[in-house]
């Protein structure tokens, strides 16, 4: 069995072999998942181990010493956090040998073709069409919308009705979808912040061939609840030492402009430090728990509060700053390949955290997940639960 000891031996043979000083950044990392070392409880052969989770750690506090390049989470984020662990799922074997490595070492970026116009707090209701032709590929047509990284990602992550004539949540069927095909069609969104990151997506006429397809036919709902699951633990769970994330700048202006202070946002202030703190301990347990299987709704909580957190910090900052507060630096057109909520001035956090309560699934959706699915509570009545989505009024 894989113990902390026997990682440390595989960590230091792979620096041996593959010193970070003169290696290839990328020869770095593809040299570290093939050794298993990339996530440690994924089997062998598909960078890891076989070993517990949480020894992960170990392996990074490792290579963290010695200076190794890692792969550019931030960037890679939806391919790590939500692609990854559904393909590990759901893939066939190929699938897995073909999308993971490139995956993990950042060679492939991906993103996810979920939400539409018309079906984004009620994705079951989306209606993007792939129809088989004859046995073989699918060709799918129809529109997505609020795609992170879609403007760099080579991979999507699709979730497309294959079936109108049943109810919405079971004529759903996932595929990957290749990004550089023709008939994908890409166009920024740009938002409050003046940056779009975010992007529209238009399938005209796409053909995915059946390869391509994750789960059965028709399944796809119950697939994409394993990445939507994995989605909202990777935004409310993300590992931040103290102070990390959007508390550190309004604490450190605090600390830094004594002018600017007054009682009522010290105990502001204060209560908002607390909570933050509370919520990285809390996200830290939960990221224990999946060490024993796969996400499940708590994650919807953790996502929850890590965005009305955001949103009251950044609130707290602007006012804090006074005038200072209500400066922007440059509202510049830009495409970034992740968000920076913390490389700017307070201006842009204040706005950009607005989308925290829609982006991974709105707050609406995730106070009924919680209501339900974590507090047992009785659903909301629904009349739409068994009737064919052809048939629904749109």
């Amino acid at each position: 069995m894989t113990d902390a000891a026997e990682l440390r031996r595989r960590t230091a043979e792979l620096l041996a072999a593959h010193p970070p000083a003169g290696t290839d950044r990328l020869d770095f990392l593809k040299a570290r998942f093939d050794a298993g070392l990339a996530w440690v409880h994924y089997p062998e052969g598909l960078g890891g181990l076989g070993a517990p989770r949480s020894l992960q750690a170990v392996v990074d506090a490792e290579l963290e010493a010695a200076g190794a390049p890692d792969n550019d989470p931030r960037r890679i984020g939806i391919g790590l956090g939500m692609a990854a662990p559904t393909i590990l799922q759901y893939g066939t074997e190929e699938q897995k040998r073909r999308f993971l490595r490139p995956l993990w070492t950042g060679e492939e970026v991906w993103c996810q073709l979920f939400s539409e116009p018309g079906a984004g707090s009620d994705l079951a209701a989306l209606g993007t069409r792939a129809v088989r032709e004859d046995g073989g590929d699918w060709v799918v047509d129809g529109q997505k919308v609020w795609t992170s990284s879609a403007h760099v990602a080579r991979w999507a992550i699709l979730i497309a009705r294959t079936d109108p004539g049943v109810p919405k949540h079971r004529g759903i069927t996932y595929f990957v979808c290749d990004m550089t095909d023709p008939g994908v069609e890409v166009r920024p969104l740009r938002q409050i912040t003046g940056e779009a990151e975010f992007n529209e997506v238009f399938l005209t006429g796409v053909r995915i061939p059946d390869a391509h397809r994750l789960g059965e036919v028709g399944d796809g709902w119950r697939v994409a609840q394993t990445t939507l699951n994995n989605e909202r633990v990777a935004i409310g769970g993300m590992r931040l030492p103290r102070e990390g994330g959007m508390i550190g700048p309004a604490a450190r202006t605090w600390r830094e402009r004594p002018e600017l202070r007054t009682h009522d946002l010290h105990q502001r202030l204060l209560k908002l430090w607390v909570e933050v703190e509370v919520s990285r301990l809390t996200a830290e347990r939960l990221r224990q728990q999946l060490v024993a299987g796969q996400p499940g709704p708590e994650g919807a909580g953790m996502k929850l509060a890590f965005a009305r957190l955001n949103q009251e910090i950044s609130g707290l900052e602007v006012e804090l700053l006074g005038e200072e507060g209500l400066l922007y630096d440059d509202w510049t057109m830009r495409r970034p390949e992740h968000v920076d909520f913390t490389g700017r001035e307070a201006g842009y956090r204040y706005l950009r955290s607005k989308g925290n309560s829609i982006e991974g699934g709105t707050t609406e959706v995730l106070l009924n997940i919680v209501a339900e699915r974590v507090l047992g509570l009785p659903t909301e009545p629904r009349t739409d639960k068994d009737v064919a989505w052809k048939d629904l009024a749109r």
